[in-house]
């Protein structure tokens, strides 16, 4: 099975300024893949190369196998921009009437799919209420509801959950894992970087138009080489001990009580704990900590500033 999305050294110059620099993505089909970076990264770039929309000025890409603005292509996309502005003279079922038919989706698939859809993102009461009546985060649900109205392989979702108070993130997130497990592909951008890590598979970081890194979720954010420690008759000769096992400490607070210990590898930390249990420190916890998301986002994107 081919890839949803394949990138190879895609550029686009805009002039003197390059937004995406020889930028490689595989995207797998039936997955939520995060594609994340800071303002001015290429995202934005990125996702309208991929729409056919922008064309690139070198290199390659595939949509769902096909070129990008291929009409077959194009009729498996459902696309969520982050800035968009309806008609908001239409009722939200003549909103999504007008986009089936843009879908080519004939009368019968309309009438089926509306209220289908317009139940899914929480709107089914609202079906004859106009667009300008909706505060902006129905907005945002009316939006993704003509992303989905098609039954589209591929789901790019630009900020999809910026509007959204706590529980409408919620059924965002849900209504992606529906979608994934329906087997369809979305792509994510999104700045709320919790919601990313909760809900993707797969993610990208980009910074100046090209991939800083990129990988599973639950393999780029298992082990973050911090290990939080809470001792009691802890020593001079344990902290000299340690001090060879660990990469760095931080002590907060004497006598010493609680610490935090970076080490090398992950296999380091049962030596540091034999470590302090040979110099007569009675070791009440040790827990290795886990790396989030925002955490590695920060901290690559900072490594990628000193370069």
């Amino acid at each position: 099975m081919t890839s949803a999305v394949q990138t190879r050294d895609l550029t686009r110059r805009f002039k003197r300024f390059t937004a995406v620099n020889c930028l490689n993505l595989e995207i797998p089909r039936g997955e939520v893949f995060g594609l994340l970076g800071p303002n001015g990264a290429g995202k934005t770039t990125t996702i309208l190369m991929l729409l056919g929309n922008v064309r690139p000025t070198s290199g390659e890409a595939l949509m769902l196998g096909l070129p990008p603005g291929n009409l077959n292509a194009r009729r498996q996309v459902g696309y969520l921009p982050e800035k968009f502005q309806f008609h908001d003279f239409l009722t939200a079922t003549e909103f999504l009437q007008l986009h089936g038919k843009l879908a080519c989706m004939s009368a019968q698939e309309r009438a089926k799919r509306i209220p289908q859809v317009l139940e899914r993102v929480g709107l089914a009461d609202r079906a004859g209420s106009r667009l300008r009546e909706f505060s902006k985060g129905m907005q945002q649900r009316i939006g993704l509801a003509q992303a989905i109205l098609h039954s589209p392989e591929l789901i790019i979702l630009d900020e999809p959950t910026s509007a959204l108070d706590p529980l409408g993130r919620r059924d965002v997130r849900d209504i992606v894992t529906e979608l994934r497990n329906e087997g369809k592909t979305v792509i994510l951008n999104s700045h709320l970087l919790s919601e990313v890590e909760m809900t993707c598979d797969h993610i990208a970081i980009m910074k100046k138009g090209r991939v800083a890194v990129q990988g599973s979720v639950s393999e780029m954010l298992s082990f973050s080489h911090r290990v939080e420690v809470e001792v009691a008759q802890f020593s001079d000769a344990a902290m000299t001990a340690i001090q060879k096992v660990v990469t760095r400490l931080r002590i907060t607070k004497l006598p010493v009580t609680r610490f935090s210990a970076w080490v090398q590898n992950e296999e380091d930390i049962p030596l540091l704990a034999q470590t302090l249990i040979q110099n007569g420190v009675l070791l009440k916890a040790l827990v290795p900590q886990r790396e989030t998301l925002e955490e590695m986002f920060v901290r690559v994107v900072e490594e990628e500033e000193k370069q």
